[in-house]
C-alpha cells in the first residue's frame, strides 16, 4: 500500500479506527486493472483507476448496481464521520462528488444539513460536539430554535431546543446518480464494461497476473483486480470475508410522493436519535444521558436500531428512515413495526405538508465494526475491499482516489 495510506492507517489506529489491510504487494501500477462490482465503492475505483492511467475492466452481475448504493439517502454526509482523518476523507469526497457531477450530469445539491434537539440533552451533546469543531475550525454551529426554524420550514417547533447546522453535507439521488455516473464511466476510453456478467473465480495466472471467469463464458486476463462487492459475502472468497468480523446490516427506509407546490425541505435534518448512532459524537460526554433516556423510555427503538433523518431529492420527494438489524435477525420480510415506529419517531420532530409515502424498501450493506472498512489481499494482485457499512456515499471517491496515490 501507497505511503500515504500507511499514514492513514498509522492515524486513524491512533484515534481507535482501522481499516482491516492486509495488502501487500502492490508495487508499481499496472496497465490492466479488474474492478468487481458497480456499486458506489466499485465504481469509485474504476473511475480512480482509470484517472491514474489504468485500462479498466469493469465488472458487474447486473445490468447495473442492485444494492445497497442506490437504496440509501443520498446524503454525502461528512458530520457522520469522527473527527480526524475520517472527516479528511468525507471532505475530500464531497469535492470529487463535484467533479463526477460535472463530468456526469449528475443532480447535486450542497444543501447542508441540521442536527435537531428537542430535548435538553440533546442539546448538551450538540454544545459540546460544537465546541470542538470551533477549535478545530470546522463550519459547523449551533442554532437557535428560531434560527432552526428560518432554514427549514421542516422542523416541528414543539419543543424545539434549538440544532447544529453544518454546511458541509450534499444530497444525490442515489439511483439517478449511479446509473448516470456508471453510464459516463462505461463510455470512457480505456473502460470495458462486462455487465451482466458475474465473476465467478478469480485465481492466479501462470506467468504473472489475474485470470477471471465470468458467467456469460468470458475469461479475463489482468493484471491485478479489485473486489467490491459490497453485501455478497458468499461468491467471491467466501472463507476470507467469512473470517473478517464483517457483519452484515439491514435498514428499512421509506419515501414520501413529491411534495406539493414544489416544497423544498431544506437542509437534510436528524434527530437526536442520531445522536447515539453516529461516531462523531461518541466523545461527548452528555450522550451517554441521551442514550439512557431512550433505553429507558423507548426500549423498542433500540431493538431496531432506529434513528430518524430525511433528505429530499430533486423530484421533491423525501426520504425516511431507518433501522438497523444485523446478521441473524435479517429476514426477507420487513416488518410493518419497524415502518410504524419510524414515521412515530419522524412526526415528533419534523412537519412536512404531505406524509404520503410512495414507496417503501430494505437495503442490506456490509459493515466493518473495527473501521472505517476491511480490506485483505487473498492473493497477490488481488485486493478485497468491502465494509464501508452506511458510509459508501460519503467516503467510497476519497477512499479509492488514496488507493492509486503514490
Amino acid at each position: 500500500m501507497r505511503a500515504r495510506l500507511k499514514l492513514l492507517l498509522v492515524k486513524g489506529r491512533e484515534n481507535g479506527w482501522q481499516t482491516g489491510c492486509k495488502k501487500t504487494g502492490w508495487g508499481q501500477m499496472a496497465q490492466r486493472l479488474a474492478v468487481v462490482g458497480a456499486g458506489i465503492f466499485g465504481l469509485a475505483h474504476a473511475w480512480a483507476g482509470l484517472k491514474a492511467g489504468y485500462q479498466v475492466e469493469w465488472i458487474e452481475r447486473d445490468r447495473q448496481a442492485q444494492g445497497a448504493s442506490i437504496r440509501n439517502f443520498g446524503m454525502v454526509w461528512p458530520i457522520g464521520q469522527p473527527l480526524g482523518e475520517p472527516t479528511a476523507l468525507a471532505l475530500r469526497s464531497r469535492e470529487l462528488w463535484k467533479e463526477a457531477a460535472r463530468l456526469a450530469g449528475v443532480w447535486l445539491q450542497p444543501c447542508g444539513s441540521i442536527h435537531l434537539a428537542h430535548h435538553p440533552d440533546e442539546f448538551a451533546v450538540l454544545e459540546e460536539y460544537a465546541d470542538e469543531c470551533v477549535r478545530q475550525g470546522l463550519p459547523r454551529r449551533l442554532l437557535t430554535s428560531e434560527e432552526v426554524q428560518r432554514l427549514t420550514p421542516a422542523a416541528n417547533p414543539a419543543g424545539l431546543q434549538g440544532g447544529l447546522f453544518s454546511e458541509t453535507e450534499m444530497a444525490v439521488d442515489p439511483p439517478a446518480a449511479i446509473f448516470r455516473l456508471g453510464q459516463w464511466l462505461r463510455s470512457q476510453p480505456g473502460v470495458h464494461s462486462h455487465f451482466s456478467a458475474a465473476a465467478l473465480g478469480l485465481e492466479p495466472r501462470g506467468g504473472g497476473g489475474i485470470r477471471i471467469a465470468l458467467a456469460n463464458g468470458e475469461e479475463l486476463e489482468v493484471d491485478r483486480a479489485i473486489v467490491c462487492s459490497g453485501a455478497d459475502v458468499q461468491t467471491l472468497f467466501p472463507q476470507q470475508l467469512a473470517e473478517s468480523g464483517i457483519r452484515l446490516c439491514k435498514l428499512q427506509m421509506l419515501k414520501t410522493a413529491a411534495q406539493p407546490g414544489g416544497w423544498r425541505f431544506g437542509p437534510h435534518l436528524a434527530s437526536g436519535l442520531t445522536l447515539r448512532h453516529y461516531r462523531a459524537f461518541e466523545f461527548c460526554p452528555s450522550l451517554a444521558r441521551v442514550k439512557a433516556r431512550f433505553a429507558e423510555t423507548a426500549p423498542e427503538l433500540d431493538r431496531y436500531g432506529i434513528h430518524v433523518m430525511g433528505s429530499q431529492n430533486e423530484a421533491g420527494e423525501i426520504i425516511l428512515g431507518d433501522s438497523h438489524e444485523y446478521d441473524n435477525e435479517i429476514s426477507p420480510f420487513d416488518k410493518q413495526e419497524i415502518d410504524a415506529l419510524i414515521l412515530r419517531e419522524l412526526a415528533k420532530v419534523m412537519q412536512l405538508p404531505s406524509w404520503e409515502l410512495a414507496a417503501t424498501w430494505h437495503g442490506i450493506y456490509a459493515k466493518y465494526p473495527a473501521g472505517l472498512f476491511w480490506e485483505h489481499e487473498p492473493i497477490p494482485g488481488v485486493s478485497l475491499r468491502t465494509g464501508l457499512g452506511g458510509n459508501g456515499m460519503t467516503l467510497s471517491l476519497a477512499i479509492a482516489e488514496k488507493f492509486f496515490q503514490s
